[in-house]
């Protein structure tokens, strides 16, 4: 199955995103989408751009989770690495689809050590009060159990090296 989505992405105190987003893979287990291109100025993590503007964009969205993963690329489509995005688990609606986003993200390049992000925001949005201390618990124990994956190799999940960028293409033209 495949269609058009759109994902309102919340970040608390900074507002929502609306993604429109193809649907290339629909399970009840997982989810995959394709963002053709990425629309805001390149991402970087230090001085390497992980995420270029107009990049396309493969995400792996497991709902009931608090993470999903997504396969990040230069303009040009080259592969980047692993973004993995901490948050509330999805809410799904027909073709709408909503997420809470929890601040801290860990970057994976496709080659070399990862490394776990905003680190200083997920921090301050807790003594800040834009998350919970439930959440906040929520998050560490999504990060012990992503570093436990990234040290016996079960992360990032399979699915995300099953269908790559050329997968999912391949999957929307028939």
């Amino acid at each position: 199955m495949s269609g058009s989505i759109r994902i309102h992405y919340h970040r608390p105190g900074k507002g929502t995103t609306i993604l429109d987003e193809q649907l290339v893979l629909d399970r009840a287990d997982v989810k995959v989408t394709l963002l053709p291109a990425f629309s805001e100025d390149d991402v970087r993590v230090g001085r390497d751009i992980i995420l270029a503007r107009d990049a396309p964009v493969v995400w792996y969205v497991f709902p009931s989770s608090w993470r999903d993963v997504g396969r990040f690329h230069l303009a040009d489509g080259t592969f980047t690495g692993w973004y993995t995005n901490l948050r509330y688990p999805m809410t799904i609606e027909g073709l709408d689809w909503s997420c809470t986003d929890l601040f801290l993200d860990h970057w994976q390049p496709s080659s070399g050590p990862g490394i776990w992000l905003d680190e200083d925001e997920f921090g301050d949005a807790f003594t800040n009060g834009l998350i919970t201390e439930d959440a906040r618990t929520r998050v560490l124990t999504e990060r012990a159990e992503i570093e436990e994956g990234l040290q016996n190799g079960s992360w990032p999940p399979p699915i995300t090296r099953e269908i790559d960028l050329a997968g999912a293409r391949a999957a929307l033209a028939g």
